[in-house]
């Protein structure tokens, strides 16, 4: 067994250190070595903006194909065509990104045969393991085709209500109207309650006292509904009749005919106005009584 002196190590030490630095200074002048890095780093660079130019390109296309002018000459309805052009924007950049990731690799010299081959089987694994991802992707294209709901509309989708924000290859996004996201697979989409397609019918029922005629309580009711003004008005508000009847009040039912998602503010707005006009009567009358009793 040999046995090294102290002198010997350091001289080794010295020798290991010294060919290590020799090698590190002659890689860092190899100019060949540096033009082929600059060359790989400028392809990269050439094939990152290549990528983004032609996800612009693709993105202006489908603006172009999808504006409001190209779907009326198609007879096309705009909404369909607004949540279309967002689904081919998402799937044009998924498809603009995988590519651009290959040819990255491809200038590390990176075998894509057997990653490509590998990917393919890990795919088809993925496949039988991840139903509910499939699911979520047939259901959020037949969400489009059958035109069930889309982006702009204001949708209940089982417990959660909102405006569509998004509809992607896996998932819908809702926004609620005070302000929360909530992101929902598109296979877990059941039951769709669309408010956005036709005119809907605001129901207001008005409890009042029995202290007056029906005839006059349905007069005063009537003669406030016609001085009732908002551009979200299809028709003017009608009384229906009594909706339940009690022994000294009665429910009297009033329907208004509205645009789409707005019965909230129609019924708000027929509430307010009948408010103010029983307390205006109710204001007169008790003057009315103050005067007879002074008199």
């Amino acid at each position: 067994m040999r046995i090294y002196t102290a002198l010997q190590i350091d001289v080794l030490q010295s020798n290991l250190w010294t060919k290590f630095i020799d090698r590190f200074w002659e890689t860092v002048q190899d100019t060949e070595m540096w033009t082929a890095a600059l060359l790989v780093l400028l392809r990269i660079v050439l094939i990152v903006l290549v990528s983004r130019l032609a996800l612009i390109v693709l993105n202006r296309f489908i603006d172009h194909v999808t504006n409001d002018e190209k779907s009326n000459r198609l007879k096309l309805r705009a909404r369909r065509v607004q949540t279309m052009g967002k689904l081919l924007k998402n799937a044009a950049s998924y498809m603009i990104n995988f590519i651009t990731i290959l040819l990255v690799l491809g200038e590390f010299h990176i075998q894509l045969a057997p990653l490509l081959a590998g990917a393919g089987v890990l795919g088809l694994a993925i496949g039988f393991g991840a139903q509910s991802l499939v699911k979520d992707v047939i259901t959020g294209f037949f969400i489009i085709l059958e035109d069930q709901f889309a982006v702009g509309d204001v949708v209940q989708l089982g417990t959660f209500k909102g405006t569509v924000e998004m509809i992607g290859l896996r998932a819908t996004t809702l926004r609620s109207w005070t302000g929360e996201i909530h992101i929902i697979p598109n296979g877990a989409i059941v039951q769709v309650t669309n408010f956005s397609i036709n005119p809907l019918l605001a129901v207001v029922d008005l409890t009042i006292s029995s202290d007056k005629t029906v005839e006059e309580q349905m007069t005063a009711i009537r003669e406030v509904l016609d001085r009732i003004e908002s551009p979200n008005l299809t028709a003017k508000p009608e009384v229906l009749g009594i909706q339940t009847l009690e022994m000294n009040q009665m429910t009297i039912r009033v329907t208004a005919r509205c645009k789409p998602n707005t019965t909230g503010e129609i019924t708000r707005l027929i509430n307010t106005e009948l408010k103010k006009s029983f307390d205006t009567a109710r204001a007169e009358a008790a003057t009315e009584a103050a005067t007879d009793a002074t008199t």
